[in-house]
């Protein structure tokens, strides 16, 4: 049933698109596909093995989202309410009236820091939150979205930090990752090292200088600049960036997701209530996103379809989200299916990939779905 999907996956591999890859299809709990191949290295010299893990960029964003739904789910976090009552200092400059919501929406007005920013300064997480909190807004918050490229895990780390003294990246670990054994952290232990897979840069890297620099485009992506290799960095795997530094794999990102799909229901038991999953489907913006430039639907915490920019995941309760270079992570509610992807060379395209709509596109269509573009 599935063997057009290995097949979409060797044809990259061999074509030299793809250096190193992990798949996974889960459905209703049952790992129908789970595919891993290829290198960890760009010269092609250290197999892909079944428990290698690599820097998953922004799906990272995808494991803080659900995070925060943890505490909405028990009580403890209210997505309507202003972000100043779990922090007050965040009301500064006018945003006392800004929600939980938007931040988990990418709609806050605050995606970034305020000059002068290092990529240095982000590793300071506490600090740096406390930063966010005394900015004033780039754009009215509420009015659209402003990904949060480099800062999200900042704002909704310092949430989770308050209501329950744990880091983001401890609270992962204690509330996700351990309950749901799930090979997936925030950061890298040291101890990890010698199977990491090392992200491959696209080329060329991402240049913000020829945006407009009074724009919120180039305030984000220069508050601060960084560059792919910086994931390859001591530095950056020691940090606790709930934005961008999850460490996985295709099968450990889709063992933390799928209860999404699946009404909530986790091998060990009740993650989530359905009325909390539901959440995530009260649509926050549609439009063109004022930092990426692409045409987004933001629920809360998680992207809802839109074929203006990904016409290969078609429309219904899917949320979904993506990492730098062309992971993804596609939750399915109406198949009770999870699709997880995750690989090592990078691509250009800013969401998703010509690898993952490959491979998208040939599981629908072993489920009988047709063809979602």
């Amino acid at each position: 049933m599935f063997e057009p999907v290995r097949d979409a996956v060797e044809d990259q591999l061999r074509s030299g698109a793809e250096v190193g890859l992990s798949l996974v299809v889960d459905v209703d709990g049952r790992q129908v596909v789970n595919l891993w191949g290829g290198h960890r290295d760009a010269a092609r010299t250290q197999p892909w093995q079944r428990d290698t893990i690599t820097n998953v960029w922004s799906i990272t964003k995808t494991v803080t989202s659900l995070a925060a739904l943890l505490l909405v789910d028990a009580g403890e976090l209210d997505l309507y309410a202003p972000v100043a009552r779990y922090w007050p200092e965040f009301a500064a400059h006018g945003k006392g009236h800004v929600e939980v919501r938007h931040l988990l929406s990418h709609t806050s007005g605050v995606s970034g820091l305020d000059h002068p920013a290092r990529l240095e300064d982000l590793y300071d997480v506490r600090a740096t939150a406390a930063r966010m909190a005394s900015q004033t807004p780039w754009w009215e918050p509420g009015s659209a979205s402003g990904y949060h490229v480099l800062n999200y895990g900042h704002l909704i780390g310092e949430l989770v930090h308050r209501l329950t003294g744990l880091s983001l990246r401890d609270f992962v670990h204690q509330h996700l990752a351990r309950p749901l054994a799930a090979d997936f952290q925030i950061g890298l232990r040291d101890a990890d090292l010698e199977r990491v897979a090392d992200v491959i840069a696209p080329t060329p890297d991402f240049d913000p200088s020829a945006l407009g620099h009074d724009t919120v485009a180039y305030k984000t992506f220069t508050g601060p600049s960084f560059s792919a290799a910086a994931a390859n960095t001591p530095a950056w795997r020691a940090a606790d960036l709930g934005a961008a530094n999850g460490h996985g794999n295709a099968l450990s990102v889709a063992e933390i997701l799928a209860p999404i799909a699946r009404a909530g229901a986790a091998a060990h038991g009740q993650l989530l209530k359905p009325d909390t999953i539901g959440l995530i489907f009260d649509e926050q913006s549609s439009g063109a996103d004022l930092v990426n430039g692409l045409h987004l639907r933001w629920g809360i915490g998680y992207a809802l379809p839109d074929r203006r920019t990904l016409s290969w995941i078609p429309d219904g309760r899917i949320a979904f989200w993506g990492g730098w270079g062309g992971s993804m992570a596609i939750m399915d509610l109406d198949r009770s299916m999870t699709i997880s992807y995750v690989m090592n060379k990078m691509g250009a395209d800013i969401l998703g990939s010509q690898r993952a709509a490959a491979y998208t596109t040939a599981i629908y269509r072993a489920l009988g779905a047709g063809n979602p573009s």
